[in-house]
């Protein structure tokens, strides 16, 4: 029978409730106390309030580093804050940071302009910088910044590579900095609630999570070239091995190239496998293995695959990842998502809604059905209040940088495994992987000189 939800055009099941077990209105009312005891007050704890105008001297002054589309949207949500300004535009792109210039001055906004991020750093007026580059100086740069005494809203995922995760958390340890990983549905009140029903046992024991997303731009080779004007391209490659100029591999397609991005892995993997995770309070799987491949377009430009399958061993329950480019009959007719599915019921969320089914036996529902709970957006206008708040605060972030560590090594093991066509295991204690120097390889960094990970 297929899923009876209003999105894929079925009609919702309702049933009555059994006795035993937990009602609807009983979990909607649940206390708040037990909401942050479970660690997902989040946002709320401390929302910023959002009416009358702060003293100059109690601004929070922000950095963007990295304009376009994700790092621009962010910093769009910091300055309808009372208490924020944007106060420098740093882009290596001319361009992009001249044209961002002029939607901030619309606003009444006249940030500095900057495009060697270094500036930012070393400006002491900065509190704190929104890392919106490409996916492969996060890392670096969040190091750089703890370095600097700034606070720090990075993009996911916060790394690439194994060895920048543990650098990444001893920096802002060591130099007691707030870094928000832009996982921004750990903010957003529906997933919270989401999280709390099945963490209250309603679903009984899950043994199965699938996550989901249809995504992936499909490009047509084109030849190298020179850089556009205005371009400082060398520090756009900054740590990334050498290679020419490609239109491909430059503005938002960088994702699907191994030296700069993860491919949809990374880019909606991360999201997804972290409601996972977060969910089931789970550090790492056991093991993973991956296949997948250029099924849509093998003459593609892309490196990363538009198809691909991942599964993780978590011991007592198992999750897959699945992306299929160009494909818009996905599960649930949801083009993203996370299902959990209990021995009672099955839990499914994506950022519109989330809604809970009952599994039948003998004809008698095992648990009550839910109805769709309508979510308020992705959630990044929480998640920036929230890091706003534990600047203020110097509390944990909704998504600290332990978060972001569990999301971006699942993201990072599906690719290793996708690679190198194995099965592989992760050693926890030793934070490596068991296989062989090929795997390691491709888990690990090695910066193109000059630049280098400070020693923390």
């Amino acid at each position: 029978m297929p899923f009876p939800i209003r999105q894929a055009g079925y009609v919702f099941l309702r049933v009555r409730i059994m006795n035993t077990m937990i009602s609807r209105r009983r979990f909607l009312q649940a206390s708040s106390a037990g909401l942050a005891g479970a660690g997902l007050a989040g946002w709320a704890a401390g929302s910023v309030q959002a009416a009358g105008r702060a003293a100059p001297s109690d601004r929070v002054r922000i950095g963007l580093i990295g304009c376009r589309n994700r790092g621009f949207h962010v910093a769009r949500n910091h300055v309808r804050l009372p208490d924020v300004e944007v106060a420098v535009l740093c882009d290596i792109d001319q361009g992009v940071v001249e044209r961002q210039a002029a939607a901030f001055a619309e606003a009444g906004g006249a940030p500095r302009l900057e495009t060697d991020f270094r500036r930012v750093l070393d400006d002491p007026a900065i509190d704190a910088v929104i890392i919106g580059t490409p996916d492969h100086w996060h890392a670096l740069m969040t190091v750089l910044a703890c370095r600097a005494g700034k606070d720090v809203y990075v993009e996911k995922p916060m790394a690439l590579r194994l060895d920048e995760l543990d650098v990444m958390l001893r920096a802002a340890k060591r130099y007691d900095r707030v870094v928000q990983v832009g996982q921004q549905q750990r903010s957003a009140p529906h997933f919270q609630d989401a999280v709390r029903y099945v963490r209250s046992g309603a679903l009984g024991r899950i043994r199965h999570i699938r996550v989901w997303s249809e995504s992936g731009s499909l490009l047509l080779p084109q030849p190298d070239g020179p850089a556009p004007p205005g371009v400082d391209y060398d520090l756009w490659l900054g740590p990334a091995p050498q290679r020419p100029f490609n239109p491909n591999r430059f503005h938002g397609m960088w994702r699907y190239f191994w030296d700069y991005g993860g491919g949809v892995m990374t880019v909606w993997g991360v999201h997804m496998l972290d409601v996972g995770l977060w969910a089931m309070d789970v550090e790492s799987p056991r093991s993973v293995v991956s296949m997948g491949g250029k099924f849509v377009s093998p003459d593609s430009a892309n490196e990363t695959p538009d198809t691909q399958t991942a599964l993780y061993d978590f011991g007592d329950f198992m999750m897959t990842w699945e992306h299929a480019s160009r494909q818009t009959n996905m599960p649930y007719g949801m083009s993203h998502g996370a299902a959990f599915y209990g021995m009672n019921g099955m839990l499914v969320v994506n950022r519109n809604q989330w809604e809970v089914v009952p599994e039948v036996q003998d004809g008698r529902p095992l648990m009550e059905a839910l109805p769709p709970v309508r979510g308020k957006g992705d959630g990044t206008n929480y998640h920036v209040e929230n890091f706003i708040s534990c600047i203020k605060s110097r509390e944990e972030p909704a998504c600290s940088l332990e978060a972001g560590r569990r999301a971006a090594l699942a993201a990072m093991l599906g690719n290793v495994a996708y690679r190198t066509g194995r099965r592989i295991h992760w050693d926890a204690p030793q934070h490596r992987i068991q296989e062989g120097a090929d795997a390691d390889e491709l888990a690990r960094y090695d910066y193109r000189r000059p630049w280098t990970m400070p020693q923390v």
